[in-house]
């Protein structure tokens, strides 16, 4: 199954569970809790806030080696966003790629998701985690506080 299929057949849709493919096209499905919701929403907005000109984008789709991969919040630059705004998934990475985790992640498939956000074009991967702190990445490794965006909160707090 390809990202186009999945996005197109009848039985997937408005399901309560994000969604990914595997490198073998298979379906991928991790339920999320209220708080993970709350964080996505949370960083969107203060993407949007701090960040005037480019797309905070929820739930994206992006094409990677090992299938495609739906980062919880992106954000992409005016540049990036005319490459793939009519795109089924994203061909190359937005400018920043964040994961919120959840329980069911591990510190492996958070660091497989930062090399393969990184390979598509990502310049900064965020994780935050299940209180709020987040870490900030770029391709040298981990950063002391987003480059990109240096305002951005260190933990989300509500």
């Amino acid at each position: 199954m390809n990202w186009q299929e999945v996005c197109e057949h009848p039985s997937l849709q408005n399901l309560p569970f994000k969604i990914e493919l595997n490198e073998r096209g298979q379906i991928v499905m991790s339920a999320v809790k209220v708080l993970h919701s709350l964080y996505q929403g949370e960083i969107g907005y203060l993407l949007r806030f701090f960040l005037k000109e480019g797309k905070a984008l929820p739930e994206c789709a992006i094409w990677t080696r090992k299938g495609t991969k739906s980062a919880d919040v992106a954000w992409v630059s005016p540049e990036r966003f005319s490459i793939v705004k009519n795109e089924t998934e994203c061909s190359i990475a937005p400018d920043i790629c964040v994961e919120v985790r959840s329980d069911s992640n591990t510190n492996e498939e958070m660091a497989e998701k930062r090399t393969l956000y990184f390979e598509q074009g990502a310049r900064e991967v965020w994780i935050c985690n299940q209180k709020g702190k987040m870490s900030f990445y770029n391709l040298s490794g981990p950063l002391e506080q987003s480059l990109l965006v240096p305002e951005f909160p260190k933990k989300i707090e509500f």
